[in-house]
């Protein structure tokens, strides 16, 4: 397990402990009745607020998706305590990892599935065409023109959707189209695109093989994510005007 997850969860679990160990007469279900004594009394309080609400966020994200906050504090305190604890302190570490990643492995299994489900089923609609690499695309708008080279530069306005229907960017949102060469982006991007004329719209759906693969990209898409695009091209800038 990486240090930077043990070390977030030691803090955020060392100020979680401390609202345990206040005096019993804070504790009370009247949040109004809380009485702070002095200055050091409210700055721990509001530091347990914004690390809790911190907390709850990054929470949702602990592989498997399922804790019990209360037995996380219990086993906290048991340990600063130094009561005795259910799971001897030299196995909770290894207990962890193990968890982790069987929860992270399980998790990726279904996503993976998932995806070759959505992609199986998304070619047999009416209206996708499916090439040899496995990327889907539909035509929304046609026209006749020149056709990029996937070492050209292109000018597109685009919107991308996870196949949950979240968007997770969007050039028209922005209001400024997006310039890039197409050797310089994802696979399912570069081929989708060399298909297209100025002034066409395609809606592509990209398996997680042409796009992020099985790391997925930050916290915006996860792993073995086909992600799925309406893309308009604006532009073409040929190669050899990019050198000149």
């Amino acid at each position: 397990m990486k240090k930077t997850i043990i070390l977030f969860f030691s803090i955020t679990l060392l100020i979680i402990s401390a609202e345990a160990k206040k005096p019993k007469k804070t504790e009370t279900k009247n949040q109004s009745d809380i009485i702070f004594t002095n200055n050091v009394d409210s700055m721990s309080y509001a530091l347990g607020l914004l690390v809790g609400n911190d907390f709850l966020k990054n929470i949702k994200t602990i592989p498997g998706g399922k804790t019990n906050v209360d037995l996380i504090i219990k086993g906290f305190a048991t340990s600063m305590k130094g009561d005795s604890a259910i799971i001897p302190l030299d196995s909770a570490n290894n207990y962890l990892r193990n968890y982790f990643t069987a929860a992270q492995t399980k998790d990726s299994e279904e996503r993976k599935t998932a995806a070759i489900i959505f992609m199986e089923q998304n070619k047999k609609k009416e209206g996708i065409i499916t090439t040899e690499s496995g990327l889907q695309y539909e035509i929304l708008k046609a026209t006749e023109g020149p056709k990029p080279a996937d070492t050209d530069k292109v000018k597109v306005n685009y919107e991308g959707f996870l196949i949950d229907g979240t968007k997770f960017d969007s050039s028209i949102d922005r209001g400024e189209p997006i310039v890039f060469a197409l050797n310089q982006v994802i696979p399912g991007w570069s081929e989708g695109l060399c298909l297209m004329s100025v002034g066409s719209k395609y809606k592509f759906y990209i398996p997680y093989e042409l796009a992020y693969g099985a790391q997925g990209a930050g916290n915006v898409i996860p792993p073995f994510s086909p992600l799925i695009f309406e893309v308009e091209l604006l532009e073409i800038n040929p190669a050899e005007e990019n050198n000149q």
